[in-house]
């Protein structure tokens, strides 16, 4: 289920005032209701004040402690998944300035100090070359036309935190992602180049999943973790980001059964370096 952005902040406001006005209906203290949902009081009300966004599995402790009826359960457990998730299209990107989109990344990546990415299509804004950004950023079918200069300039300059030795990145690639003719043969062997070397940096850890390699599960999609607060998943027409802890520890599942089948280290760099070398040669004879 996803919803705009706006409506999910109604719908988090809106469950935050049915929450408080059933428990103060009902004749409970926070504090007894706290206990009777194994909360703490504080977050409890952290939740009734709009704080905190509670999962569907805390707003359904809370109704079983309240003894709230099936039909108005289902509904509050229904906004509270709502509320969770949230879907923002291409066009709004655009309405609000795609150099908005790469300061708002710049600031999740900066906070987070363990990023996860699953690349089954295209390597990641972090590990493109500028050429390579250019032509990903210039699609054949595109939505919306917009002034690509600025966002690659802010794109490139995203790439610094990779050297920050406090966090922990994952990029976890398929051959498909990283062999797919987007670019010219030339921008393709430089684009694999500058992966190898980034999965020399203290911080990184890139994962190559060959298409030799038999793999009984499906790359369906992009998705990115951070931490255990937020997951995102891009689709053609936009973005979904995911909130609820249980979307999360699947997908972090998801992410290390892939990565148990991934070539990484000196191993994926020869991956890499053949692939390189084959577009190379492919450019030498244009």
């Amino acid at each position: 289920m996803t919803v705009d952005p706006g409506q999910a902040g109604r719908d988090r406001r809106d469950l935050a005032h049915a929450l408080k006005s059933l428990r103060i209906a009902s004749g409970l203290s926070g504090e007894r209701l706290a206990v009777r949902c194994g909360m703490s009081q504080s977050k409890v009300s952290r939740i009734e004040t709009g704080r905190t966004l509670p999962t569907a599995m805390d707003v359904q402790l809370m109704l079983n402690a309240l003894g709230i009826d099936d039909e108005t359960a289902e509904d509050l457990v229904g906004l509270a998944q709502r509320a969770n998730t949230e879907y923002e299209d291409v066009r709004t990107w655009a309405r609000r300035g795609l150099h908005t989109v790469q300061q708002e990344l710049n600031s999740l990546e900066t906070k987070a100090t363990r990023l996860r990415y699953f690349l089954p299509g295209i390597p990641t804004g972090l590990l493109q070359t500028s050429e390579y950004m250019r032509v990903a950023m210039s699609p054949s079918v595109d939505p919306v036309k917009v002034d690509d200069s600025r966002t690659i300039a802010l794109k490139t300059r995203r790439q610094a935190v990779l050297h920050d030795a406090s966090k922990r990145f994952e990029f976890l690639l398929t051959e498909s992602a990283l062999r797919w003719r987007l670019a010219p043969p030339g921008v393709m062997a430089l684009q694999l180049d500058r992966i190898a070397s980034l999965s020399r940096l203290p911080s990184v850890w890139i994962g190559v999943l060959p298409l030799s390699r038999t793999i009984p599960e499906i790359p369906f999609h992009t998705f990115t973790i951070y931490d255990r607060d937020l997951l995102t998943i891009e689709v053609f027409s936009g973005r979904i980001a995911l909130r609820d802890p249980k979307d999360i520890d699947y997908y972090n599942a998801l992410f290390n059964f892939f990565q148990q089948h991934a070539e990484s280290g000196a191993s994926a760099r020869r991956l890499l370096q053949g692939w390189a070398d084959e577009f190379r040669a492919e450019a030498g004879g244009e």
